[in-house]
């Protein structure tokens, strides 16, 4: 997505817990009976979707975590109106919601009233629509000087419209029920990150500006995780800065549990070009150019620390340590010290083609406002040591229970994260993605990678989403995936084979309790089945698995007893096709046709 100004992070601390940080007495707190939580959604880079099934397991997991509703961002692209019409469908069968966020980067607000309306009055009344306050629920990204009187005739329904306008923009927000704030970064005011002396612009601030105009209409507070963009002029849309990141969607979240703002909208899902996605890697979508900062760069992880954050935000509460079911480490660094010199490789030392204000050449502009750290959350039921080993560094803390979070400085080499309780180690992991002192494909890659403990599913890219890799690159470099699968990684489904390199360094297997996996077995029949089933499609196979786990999303891999001499019907909930290859003994149950036989097996 597009950015505006920006917001969040002031000095992060060596160790942050669950203290919620002090809000702008302007802000007042609303009833948590209507909150509702929202997930920007990027719908012009998903134009090769071809059914509803492809948009089920975005709907699963996001309501899973706790999700409302997905806010489709939509531009005029001419694939708009069938895409819509599979997630709606999709949000319908998955008992989710969704609405339309019309981007006026490519709408027009003085010409496309009409338009909007048309597009609200053709979709308003689907079973999947979000309602709100009796009215179907519209936003959008910019979009000053709309006629919103000219929206609703044009809809010839009522609406609750809640757009992305400005206060200073639009003085008067009397035509509107709310609105959405877009910034959710520190910035210098004029969509840049802050400079040293200079203005800083914080979320917080522009909570009390929205707040204050809004007065009793419904405010939609941003929550993001990071901002880093890095194109170069083999795009049109050359961009390249980051704004400040390091712990901000932890203390953001804090400052929203504090806030109790009426709605919040998580930005973004799935904008893979800003770095700031918190749904998988392998949802299906086209590539802009984004995976030579995006392949290997996992944000699961982000996602499972928002959970017991968002039910906390839904009860009203101010701190999260009730909703931790589980212990859990969350950890984030970027592949590279702020050190590195990427000059004589990146991608945009060139002029971009057309001068926008936007383009800066190597290092992106705001890279001085990130740590050279390895931060660190921890979710857990009870007190205990967590240790965080950065290369050579090494440093542990006293964790208490619910949420806290931690940091340590970051060293070139593997990355190790552990939790212990009265001297024994509880639970531990090695990272897949080491930090080095080389540059990635060569360039600034100023995104963070995403890792848990226990470790969660793999995640890679599908080869749409890598179409763009080389594109402008100076160096060679693979538009593959390339991490390896961990201790207590399971295969994802996904378009796309997954890589299995050697590891830089051998992970430390988990020692108590087990990862949750995303493998739902028919009990009577878990031993052999795994076995036959797992075994051939997940190298190395995960140990022990979790028999109870819930089915977290339909990347899941269902195995049941088959016919005689094939002993299992291997079926993707999500569809997505091809998968991995079938091993000896499996069948295909799923509906897009079968995925091809690995080599050598024999065929059922």
């Amino acid at each position: 997505m597009r950015s505006f100004a920006s917001i969040l992070v002031a000095a992060v601390l060596a160790a942050l817990t669950d203290a919620a940080p002090h809000m702008p007495s302007a802000v007042a707190r609303q009833d948590p009976s209507s909150h509702l939580v929202f997930c920007h959604f990027m719908m012009g880079i998903v134009p090769n979707r071809g059914s509803a099934a492809d948009y089920d397991d975005d709907m699963k997991r996001a309501k899973a975590a706790g999700i409302d509703a997905f806010a489709l961002n939509i531009g005029t692209d001419s694939y708009k109106e069938e895409q819509l019409g599979y997630a709606y469908e999709s949000a319908a069968a998955n008992d989710m919601k969704v609405f339309i966020s019309f981007d006026f980067n490519w709408f027009s607000p003085s010409g496309d009233a009409g338009t909007v309306g048309g597009l609200i009055k053709e979709f308003g009344s689907k079973p999947a629509q979000l309602m709100v306050d009796g009215k179907v629920f519209v936003s959008s990204f910019a979009g000053d000087g709309l006629s919103i009187e000219a929206v609703r005739s044009a809809a010839g329904m009522d609406i609750f419209i809640a757009p992305n306008f400005h206060p200073d923009q639009t003085p008067d927000p009397s035509a509107l029920d709310g609105a959405l704030n877009w910034v959710a970064w520190d910035s210098d005011g004029a969509n840049k990150a802050p400079k040293p002396g200079g203005t800083n612009l914080t979320v917080a601030q522009n909570d009390a500006t929205y707040a204050n105009w809004l007065g009793d209409k419904g405010y939609i507070a941003p929550v993001s995780p990071w901002f880093n963009t890095h194109y170069g002029p083999e795009v049109s849309y050359s961009k390249n800065w980051v704004f400040p990141g390091d712990l901000l969607w932890y203390n953001r979240w804090n400052e929203i549990l504090a806030l109790s703002p009426r709605f919040l909208e998580i930005i973004t899902w799935n904008d893979y070009g800003e770095s700031h996605y918190i749904g998988p890697l392998a949802s299906k979508h086209t590539d802009d150019g984004n995976s030579k900062w995006v392949n290997d760069m996992p944000h699961n992880g982000w996602l499972d620390m928002a959970k017991p954050f968002i039910a906390a935000y839904k009860a009203g509460e101010k701190s999260p340590a009730k909703f931790i079911t589980e212990d859990k480490l969350v950890y984030w660094y970027r592949p590279t010290q702020k050190s590195l010199d990427c000059d004589a490789t990146d991608t945009t030392m060139e002029d971009a083609p057309n001068p926008q204000g936007n383009y800066f050449k190597g290092r992106p502009d705001g890279a001085d406002t990130m740590q050279d750290a390895v931060f660190v959350v921890a979710l857990l039921k009870e007190a205990g040591t967590v240790t965080a080993i950065s290369g050579a560094n090494s440093k542990s803390f006293e964790a208490p229970a619910g949420a806290s979070a931690w940091q340590v400085d970051m060293g070139v080499g593997a990355q190790k994260f552990s939790l212990s309780r009265a001297g024994t180690e509880v639970m531990s992991e090695v990272s897949l993605r080491d930090i080095t002192d080389s540059c990635p494909c060569g360039i600034y890659n100023y995104n963070a990678f995403v890792g848990t403990v226990p470790a969660g599913e793999s995640d890679p890219l599908g080869p749409d989403g890598l179409t763009g890799l080389t594109t402008g690159l100076k160096v060679s470099c693979e538009a593959k995936p390339s991490l390896p699968i961990g201790s207590g990684q399971v295969a994802a489904a996904t378009s796309a084979p997954i890589a299995t390199p050697e590891p830089t360094a051998a992970p430390v297997p988990v020692t108590t309790a087990a990862p949750p996996v995303v493998v739902s077995l028919v009990a009577s029949v878990v031993a052999p089945i795994v076995a036959s089933v797992v075994a051939p499609i997940v190298a190395p196979v995960v140990a022990p698995i979790v028999t109870s786990a819930p089915v977290a999303s339909p990347t899941t891999v269902e195995a049941v007893v088959g016919a005689a001499g094939c002993t299992a019907t291997v079926t993707l909930l999500s569809e997505i096709f091809p998968t991995n290859c079938l091993g000896s003994g499996q069948i295909w149950g799923g509906s897009s046709g079968s995925p091809d036989y690995c080599d050598g097996v024999a065929r059922c």
